[in-house]
């Protein structure tokens, strides 16, 4: 063997000495190729396994947490929710349309896999700046692309994100999440048991798609990634929904033993994991495997990445019964191999063993790195934010309608609008509110749900961003009125290897670890996409949170826009001189500099139990959380929902009115209440020891803020709802 193959393939020279040593010869030339997509960064974690091991993964309702294709959690009632996130960020670059498509179609089979029946989708996108014609052909390849797959398959797309920075110009962030509802007596685990037990290989036919493509997403891209475009799988959303409507009737009837997806690395990490999870081995037959291209070698029948397929190990007296169900739903099933004791992966074609290695040297064996990390020197200089030479607020108006065109604040509604989010109709609280609710049919139970990370704190002080994305997504699905459960993250950063992104990368795990602690939220599953850089520089760090809440009664959900004309606008938390890292400071100074907000964990979660309560007890009429654009973005969006307008009574008490108006500190809420319940929300807030005041009322033709006696915003609702509905897709045009 050459050098020259095992590079090619990624690999490092210690690696390949390492594999020479685990199975006592060299390896053949798919074998090489078995080791190189297991042993790739992106299957693997061997740079950031031991610093995943830090995350708090146990809890009460924790039914599996990480190790498994999806995390699940106890809900209560026999019942239980699965969900996780995953990146399909390098196939996203090259080929948006599929690339989205076929994350989607990844993150999908990840939780039916588990025995959940899917219910819901959302994500978590960011790219480059809209001005430039790459990033809106991204953009709109990617939207499509979700679109495509969720709409064709029938599960709602509910909820999400969508950031623009130039950070993202060449390597934008796909992240897809998916929930699943099921029994807690039905979960399925991907584990091949049983010596003897037969093998089958169910779903779409193998071709050459997809080849690599673990090893593509495990590396920098460049102006050579576009010869790569063939890396990129192709989905089918249709052949999808058939091989989740077949694998939940089995295994609603008990006749599997342990199911898995094929996703990154196809079948050889499809059949080293389950293997190596129930400590067995498996011989399979590639001749058996059907596949769509004629003459293709072990190698390329290994390493294919084809989507919409499914590994699955029965019992013998199963397996006719499971073929039957296949040939129901008109899928192609083959029993490739059997469950064998010797802990050995065991691959013939043609009569001959093609390859032959343990199993667990393929799924465990990968050597785990430690990699030098240091404090990034830019922090030095991006921490120098002098807010005296930022001069203060001198037309507040303009300011507002700036921010509420900005597109990372302005309307997603072009983009969810090409969402089915009400097929099943099971979906309460639709896209652009806080978090998004889906009722459980049969209960009065409802799951509220979100995504979060604000990259921009992320990159000033990775551990503080960490722990605000947390905070954040908790504040989102309290606002709604549902009990924070767990987490699921997609870590997103550069190469590892560069001792100032590990840096980053360690600082935001334990920011992390720190609010999950706080808020009794474990993290139960998740990703990690490393090498996201574009000609050696990365995007802002981007570690995403991905959370759901319950509600033990979905009737009292709650979402953000005001109500009545008549209540009273309660703001709950404290406004602090902090403007670092804000929305504000980058779209009206151009300036990304400063220390992000402060955040208190247990002031935040005071906060939590403050509002839950109220929402619980009838008290809140509709519920807010400040994050990006502060009070004054805050207090517009709220008005948009039903065309209610406010008037609103603020002090500067100290503070520079663009930090009053504009800045981000955390940990605040806008309630609007009845004016006869609002005695009994402050007697609760002072129990919690919360701040809370009352600032306004709702009603009026205008959106009226006073600070200090002077009025210093006056606009009608239609003028701010046309600039932040309409820009997007403004900019699209």
């Amino acid at each position: 063997m050459r050098a020259e193959d095992w590079r090619k393939m990624g690999l490092k020279d210690e690696e390949y000495q390492l594999i020479t040593e685990i199975i006592g010869r060299d390896p053949n030339y798919v074998e090489l190729g078995m080791y190189s997509v297991m042993w790739s960064e992106h299957c693997s974690y061997k740079n950031s396994k031991e610093v995943l091991r830090t995350f708090p993964t146990k809890g009460e309702r924790v039914l599996q947490g990480p190790g498994e294709n999806a995390g699940i959690v106890d809900i209560g009632d026999g019942l239980a929710v699965c969900f996780k996130i995953e990146s399909h960020n390098h196939p996203s670059a090259i080929e948006p349309y599929q690339g989205a498509a076929t994350g989607v179609g990844g993150i999908i089979r990840d939780i039916f896999t588990m025995g959940a029946r899917p219910i819901a989708l959302l994500n978590s996108l960011r790219f480059g700046t809209l001005e430039d014609a790459r990033a809106r052909y991204i953009f709109n390849g990617v939207v499509s692309g979700i679109a495509g797959y969720g709409n064709c398959i029938g599960i709602p797309t509910v909820g999400g994100e969508v950031y623009f920075d130039p950070c993202y110009q060449g390597n934008p962030l796909v992240n897809a999440m998916c929930v699943g509802l099921l029994e807690t007596d039905k979960i399925k685990r991907g584990q091949a048991s049983g010596t003897g037990n037969p093998v089958i290989l169910v779903g779409a036919r193998t071709g050459r798609d997809g080849m690599h493509g673990v090893t593509f997403a495990s590396e920098e891209l460049s102006a050579a990634s576009e010869e790569k475009r063939p890396a990129v799988q192709v989905g089918d959303p249709f052949m999808e929904k058939l091989l989740l409507e077949a694998c939940l009737e089995l295994i609603y009837h008990d006749d599997v033993v342990g199911i898995q997806d094929l996703g990154g690395a196809g079948l050889t990490c499809a059949t080293s994991e389950m293997a190596s999870r129930a400590g067995t081995g498996l011989e399979i037959e590639l001749d058996r495997v059907p596949c769509r291209e004629q003459g293709m070698t072990p190698y390329e029948i290994m390493l294919s990445e084809s989507q919409e397929r499914m590994l699955m190990v029965v019992l013998p007296e199963k397996e006719e019964k499971v073929h039957e169900v296949f040939r129901r739903w008109g899928l192609t099933s083959t029993t490739i191999g059997q469950v064998t004791e010797d802990g050995v992966l065991r691959v013939r074609m043609g009569g001959k063993v093609v390859a032959e290695v343990p199993a667990r040297s393929l799924a465990e064996d990968a050597p785990v790195y430690c990699p030098a990390f240091n404090e990034p020197a830019y922090l030095k200089t991006t921490a120098q934010l002098q807010l005296a030479e930022i001069p203060d607020l001198s037309d507040a108006e303009k300011v507002l309608m700036l921010l509420l065109a900005a597109p990372n604040i302005a309307s997603k509604e072009w983009v969810w609008q090409q969402y089915d989010y009400m097929v099943r109709t099971c979906t309460v609280v639709l896209p652009g509110s806080d978090a998004a609710v889906l009722r459980l049919r049969g209960t009065k139970k409802g799951l509220a749900m979100t995504v979060d990370c604000n990259s921009r704190y992320v990159y000033l002080d990775p551990y503080l961003g960490g722990k605000i994305a947390v905070a954040e997504a908790a504040r989102n699905v309290v606002c709604s009125g549902g009990e924070p459960l767990a987490v699921t993250d997609c870590l997103n950063f550069g190469n590892p290897e560069k001792a100032e992104i590990f840096w980053q990368f360690r600082k935001a795990v334990e920011g992390i670890s720190e609010a999950c602690l706080a808020f009794a939220t474990p993290v139960i599953g998740g990703n990690v996409s490393f090498y996201n850089e574009t000609n050696g520089e990365a995007i802002y760090p981007t570690p995403t949170v991905g959370m759901v809440g319950l509600l033990e009664d979905v009737e009292k959900r709650c979402t953000q826009e005001f109500k009545a004309d008549g209540d009273l606008i309660v703001l709950l938390g404290e406004t602090y001189e902090e403007l670092g890292g804000s929305e504000y400071l980058a779209t009206v100074h151009g300036r990304v500099a400063g220390m992000p907000p402060a955040l208190e964990l247990a002031k935040e979660k005071a906060l939590h139990q403050l509002v839950l309560g109220a929402i619980g007890q009838g008290l809140v009429k509709s519920a807010h959380d400040l994050s990006e654009g502060g009070l004054a973005v805050a207090l517009a969006e709220c008005t948009f929902g039903k065309n209610i307008a406010a008037s609103v009574e603020l002090r500067t008490n100290g503070l520079r009115s663009d930090s009053l108006l504009f800045g981000e500190s955390q940990s605040r809420i806008l309630l609007s209440v009845a004016a006869d319940k609002v005695e009994l929300l402050l007697a609760l807030a002072a129990q919690e020891n919360v701040p809370a005041s009352v600032i306004g009322k709702t009603g009026g033709q205008k959106l009226s803020l006073t600070v200090d006696g002077h009025e210093v915003i006056n606009l009608p609702l239609d003028k701010m709802q046309n600039a932040w509905r309409e820009a997007i897709g403004c900019l699209l045009k």
